[in-house]
């Protein structure tokens, strides 16, 4: 399974939604949301299923299907930061002869600093398909929680990624992020919520090499 991580590494952090964009010395204002990042990890967004399992050529293609148009709301009101997404699940077959229901499993995770998974749930998708329909749809929904005060920056951090640069500074061409201390901890109070089909290793092997 291959993550992301990005670390906000050509910005400033601020607090200040009225100069979110702005272009002022010392950098270009943002704000930064304790939400969770969403995303499908690669490899993990198709699935494949054979008949006989045992082949994996197109004559023994028995249902394909992708997940998409994963969209995301969040709610960081709280003590909690709760990230809800919604997908939809899209899917074909090889015989449209009869009725029939596919059922599929996926996974939720919370991935924090891009490479540790702190929350992990699995869930099934039905795929209705209809006699004679050689294509079926259906969506999903997963929830993570994120404890507010481990997805926010601590004030000291805060306050050097913010902290103005004047040119004369000796280090106002330094990324502050190149200090492993303020890296670790923009790290670790960075969160993906992460949803993708739960596959078997043959499954991802087809994936990875198709």
């Amino acid at each position: 399974m291959t993550l992301r991580f990005t670390a906000l590494a050509l910005v400033l952090i601020a607090s200040a939604c009225s100069r979110e964009g702005n272009i002022e010395d010392g950098g270009i204002y943002i704000t930064r949301s304790a939400c969770p990042q969403v995303g499908i990890p690669a490899a993990t967004g198709d699935i494949t299923l054979f008949n006989p399992s045992n082949r994996t050529d197109a004559a023994a293609l028995d249902v394909s299907a992708a997940i998409t148009n994963v969209r995301s709301t969040c709610d960081e009101s709280g003590a909690n930061v709760v990230s809800t997404a919604t997908f939809d699940v899209v899917a074909t077959r090889r015989d449209p002869s009869q009725a029939r229901t596919v059922v599929l499993p996926y996974f939720s995770v919370a991935m924090q600093a891009g490479n540790q998974v702190v929350a992990k749930r699995l869930g099934n998708v039905g795929l209705n398909f209809a006699a004679g329909s050689v294509r079926a749809q259906t969506s999903g929904q997963a929830t993570i929680q994120v404890s507010r005060s481990i997805a926010t920056l601590p004030e000291e951090v805060r306050k050097e990624l913010t902290r103005k640069r004047k040119p004369t500074d000796a280090d106002a061409s330094v990324d502050p992020l190149s200090d492993p201390k303020i890296r670790d901890a923009v790290a670790r109070a960075t969160f993906e919520h992460l949803i993708g089909f739960q596959l078997t290793q043959e499954q991802l092997r087809y994936n990875a090499t198709r």
